[in-house]
This record gives structure tokens, sequence and C-alpha cells, in this order.
């Protein structure tokens, strides 16, 4: 019994000493090459890795030439035999087909010719355009990803494909399924004229090894492309595998094209109407730390009666935000009723003969406020004159705040805001911008954007006046609306305002809840106040890099720091890429709010050669300061 267990044992050691001869012996280093290209372009320098998908560690990386080539030399356990060259012109199915995420396109060539792939949809619109360039005679394929010329996911359906090739083409047609088909198979670059491909009859009956490949940016692709990695990738012997890359979004900030300045972003504190603010909300509010919004400028209301308790009531929190290093402007609803023709709070007009009574009443309040050691920054005439409301209002029109401003403004003693209609109307200060003593005496146009009124004003710009945004509120709590609010003081920005101002500071609706906890809202709109500070100015960029994107630039002349924010307001993360035209920055920090993240401080961004490319979370606000 021992000596038949003996020669067992030796006998399975023999055959497991040849099976593991045989895999060695046919163990073979095979050669894989392509070109990595964008939109015709060739990319260069960038990462293309093979991994083996059983065994992650077994891995082949090369990085692409100046004309967009790699090769890599792999190892496999198993090979089939080298054929001959075709010597025809065909376009071959692609395989899988259908496919679920991406397929292989074979074609063979007579001679060596430029060739192109267009895939149009069933309606016959252009997809994508893969141009493959300069090929030689023989067997190739490129890949299509299922991505569109923006680097989007097509829908499921039928597709054409298109090859052109010298002054030659082919057509045929494929489908795109969410079942997908079989993994996608990489063709031998060399085989015989009788073999056929995938989907016409193809055996392959070799063992082959299976990859994951990723193609990637480094520092110094150029140009940047959206990463992308195709699973499933079985190679058998030399091939030739060329990979269509979309190239990636850039939005360029031009540190040489100085828009406006910056004066700030905040929110109004209107009493008697709702509770003061308390002295942690005020901290809350006004700090730029982490957890805080970063405001600096504070909106009070200016009361209609000389009461000094109405007035006195206004100073503590405005003394607390100004020693955290915000400024402070007040807004009246409505003159004294005994100033009015309707003599009441509601509604009507300020009577002609009480201008100078009304400029009077401003002047008291601004000097009550210096007097106790809180000094306003500006004093608005009126809240709204072109709203017709049941609560303390006035109306005004353009001539009358051309007749006040060019007659009684100087005597108020300190800078003015008008019109601040409630959708920021030209034409109410259209007249006192267009009369040259009116047009001395006011330093701010204001306007509230409800309905109308988001759009830039040259008139007020040609007069070197700033322009701000100074009221709006959205009762819309979702995420989708919370990240409107950001989207909203992107378009502000865009359109020139130099300050953005939302309605009541602490609400449910507002940026600060009422018990105390910053809002998604709140941390939204810190994405701009806690990095953007008075004293920036914006700069030109590409605003709208691709769809659902939105970008906007400021630097700080100062400390030549360059802060980027940018929105993503669509479903799915989108990569996305940045440049500086003549920055000198090494990297930038990084903050990010969407739905689970709260301003969180993310990685440093390395930047190269003034280019950075990221990856923007779905529907999320990020912002990036350089360092």
């Amino acid at each position: 019994m021992n000596n038949y267990m003996s020669s067992r044992c030796a006998l399975l050691a023999l055959c497991l000493c040849a099976v593991l001869f045989s895999l060695h012996a046919n163990a073979q280093t095979v050669q894989v090459k392509g070109k990595v290209s964008a939109s015709g372009a060739s990319v260069r320098d960038a990462s293309v890795t093979f991994e083996e998908k059983d065994s992650p560690a077994n891995s082949y990386s090369a990085l692409t030439d100046s004309l967009g080539r790699y090769q890599l030399d792999i190892v496999l356990t198993s090979v089939p035999p080298r054929t001959n060259l075709p010597a025809k012109f065909a376009l071959e199915q692609n395989y899988p087909n259908p496919f679920s995420t991406s397929t292989v396109v074979p074609f063979e060539l007579k001679e060596q010719s430029n060739v192109q792939v267009t895939i149009y949809d069933i309606l016959g619109k252009v997809v994508r355009r893969i141009v493959a360039g300069s090929q030689s005679l023989g067997q190739h394929s490129v890949l299509w990803d299922g991505r569109n010329s923006l680097g989007q996911r097509v829908a499921n359906g039928i597709y054409f494909y298109r090859l052109q090739a010298g002054g030659t083409s082919q057509a045929r047609k494929m489908v795109l399924s969410a079942t997908g088909g079989p993994s996608i198979i990489a063709l031998p670059q060399e085989h015989s004229s009788s073999l056929s491909y995938p989907g016409k009859g193809m055996n392959l009956q070799a063992v082959s090894e299976s990859f994951t490949v990723r193609i990637e940016n480094t520092i110094n692709t150029s140009p940047f492309i959206i990463t992308q990695q195709i699973d499933d990738v079985v190679v058998q012997s030399d091939t030739t595998i060329d990979f269509p890359a979309v190239p990636l979004s850039i939005s360029t900030a031009f540190l040489d094209s100085v828009q406006q300045y910056i004066r700030g972003f905040g929110a109004a504190n209107i009493l008697p109407w709702r509770p003061d603010m308390t002295a942690d909300q005020v901290q809350t509010a006004f700090g730029a730390g982490p957890g805080q919004l970063g405001f600096t400028i504070l909106r009070l209301r200016i009361p209609y009666t000389d009461d000094v308790s109405e007035f006195s009531a206004q100073v503590p929190t405005a003394l607390l935000a100004q020693s955290l290093g915000a400024i402070v402007f007040a807004s009246p609803w409505t003159p004294p009723p005994a100033m009015k023709s309707s003599d009441t709070i509601v509604g009507g007009a300020l009577n002609t003969d009480s201008y100078a009574a009304y400029a009077a009443h401003l002047k008291a309040f601004a000097d009550y406020m210096a007097s106790n050691g809180a000094p306003l920054y500006a004093v608005s005439l009126q809240n709204e004159p072109d709203a017709n409301v049941t609560y303390e209002s006035c109306s005004w029109n353009a001539t009358q705040f051309l007749n006040f401003m060019r007659d009684n403004a100087p005597s108020i003693g300190t800078r003015i805001m008008m019109p601040e209609s409630q959708n920021f109307v030209h034409q109410l200060s259209d007249s006192t911008l267009n009369d040259s003593t009116a047009a001395a005496h006011v330093s701010i146009i204001a306007g509230h954007i409800y309905g109308g009124g988001l759009v830039p004003y040259p008139l007020a710009i040609s007069k070197g006046k700033e322009v701000w945004m100074t009221e709006h509120l959205v009762l819309d709590t979702t995420w989708t609306g919370v990240l409107g609010t950001g989207r909203e003081i992107h378009d502000c920005m865009n359109a020139g305002m130099n300050a953005y101002i939302w309605w009541y500071l602490v609400r449910f609706y507002g940026p600060v809840g009422e018990d105390g906890i910053v809002t998604k809202r709140g941390y939204v709109m810190s994405q701009y106040a806690r990095f953007i500070r008075p004293g920036y100015y914006r700069i030109k960029c590409t605003a709208t890099p691709q769809r659902n994107v939105y970008v906007s630039s400021y630097r700080d002349n100062a400390s030549s720091k360059v802060v980027i924010v940018a929105l993503n307001t669509g479903a799915s993360a989108v990569q996305q890429g940045f440049t500086v035209a003549n920055g000198s920055m090494t990297s930038f920090a990084s903050y990010i709010t969407s739905q689970t993240k709260n301003c969180a401080q993310g990685a440093d961004i390395p930047v190269a050669n003034g280019r950075v490319a990221v990856t923007l979370d779905p529907s999320s606000i990020t912002t990036f300061v350089s360092k």
C-alpha cells in the first residue's frame, strides 16, 4: 500500500511539473502598442496602464510620446500563433455587439492611410469623431467608450459607425444596450486572412489575459483629457489598440483681465420684525473660520420714527459685526407718515415739500449710529419703490429720485445708494446717472432681483458706480433650491455686481437657522464669502466651460491669491480643467459643499505649468484657493 501511494505521489509530481513546464513554455512576451488622440490631436505624456484583471499586481504602464504613441511589453501565459497580414480594405463588425460600456471597431487596411471613424445616431447626427491618424497596412482597431464629443454617456439605441481611410469609406450598424454583450477582446495585429473577427464567427481557443486599461493625465499631459477606464480588454498576441480620448474641458482665468471690485457678501437683520441676532449668531455669520459664513456686509432697517429706542436697538449687532470686519448699510421701508401723500406707513409718495425733512430724518439715523460707534457705510433712500404691498412702503419714480439726489442727497452726510427697486429696474436710476450733478451724489446703484433684473448695468459702471444686489430670498430649502443660490451669486458676479446681500440672515430658509446652526444655504454662500474677501477683484475666465458647470475667478492684488469657484449642477461627477494665465501658484486648497459635505476641505491640488485637473462632485460647489 505504501509503495502504491509513493508511486501515485511521484506520478502527480511529474504531472504537476509537466503542467508548470507547459505554462512556462507557453508564456510569451507580446507587444501592445497604439496611439492616444483627442479630437484629432496627439495626446503626449498621457499614462496608459494595462492591469491584469485577476492579478492587479501585474501592471504594465507607459507614457505616450510627442506623437501620442505608447508601447508596452506584456507577459501572457498562452498566445495563438502569428499569421499573415491581410491585404484588403474592410470595416468589420464591432464587438461586443450589443455592448453596454465600450466596444471595439476593427478594420484592416491594404495600404497606409489616414483613418477616421465617425459615430452617428439613428437620425444621422454626428455623436463622436475618432481620428486615428495615419495607420499602416494591416489589422487595426479603435475603441469607442459610448460617450459623445462632450464626454457624456449616450443613450441606449442603434448607432452607425463609418470608417474613412484615404478616399474610401464603409459603414456598419451597432447597438448600445443596458445589458451589453461579451467582454472586449483586443484583436491581434497580425492573423491569417481566413481568420474572421468576433461577430463573424471567429473562434478564439487560446487562453488569454484580461486587463483593465486606464488612460490618465500626468502633470505634463497635453492636451488634458478626460480620464477613462476600459474593463475586460483581452490580449492574445501582438496587437495595436488606439484609444480615442475626449479633451478635458478647460476654464482659463486671465490674471490681467480685471473686472469689478468685490465689496462682499452678506444678509439682513431687520428689527423689530425679527428678534435681534445673538452674539453667537453674529460670530457665526461674520467670522471667517471653519463652520462660519465669512459675511462682510450687514443690512439694517431705518425706523420711520425718531424714537431713540428704535435707533438704539440697531446698535449691538452692528457693533459686533463691524468688530469682525463687516460694513453696515441701512434701508428705509417708508418715510415718516406725515411726510407722505398717504399719511400712513403704507403706499403713497414722498411729498415734494418734505424732501429736506426726509433727508434730515435719514441723517439723524446715520448720525446716531456713528455717535454710538457703529457708523454706516451707506444709506438707501427707499426699499423697493416700485412694489405694491400692504406693509411699510413708499412709491418713487425716476424724476423723484433725480430731484432728491440732485438737491437733497448731500445733506445726509454719508454714501447714498438707490433705487433698490424690486426687479432692479434700471429706468429708475438712469435719469440720475445721466445728470452730472445728481450722479455725483450717488455712490451705489442697488436693486433686488425678484423676477428680473439680474443683468449687467453698463451705464452705472460707466459712471464709476458700484452695483449691489441688496435683497433676494428663495423659500425652497431642498438641495436643488439651495445650490441655486450659489448659481445666483455666480450670475450676479458675472453681471458685474460688487456685492450680494441675502434677505433675513437668521431664518429657516436663510444662511443661519433659528437654532443658530449654519444651514446648507449658508454653507453654499460661504463658498464665496469665506474666501473672496473685500478687496478682491473678479477676473475674466471661461464662465461656462461645459454643460452644468459654472465658474467664476477672483484675485487679491495684495497677496496675489487666486480663488476659483466652480458649480456642478449636474447629477453626475464631471472632470474639469483649470488654467491660470501667467500665474505662479504651486497648488490649490479645495473646499466643497454638496448634499453630504459642508465646506469640507479636500486634498491640496498641485499646479503644473499653470494647469490643474479636478473632478467636481455631483451637484456641488467647490472653491479653489491658490497657495
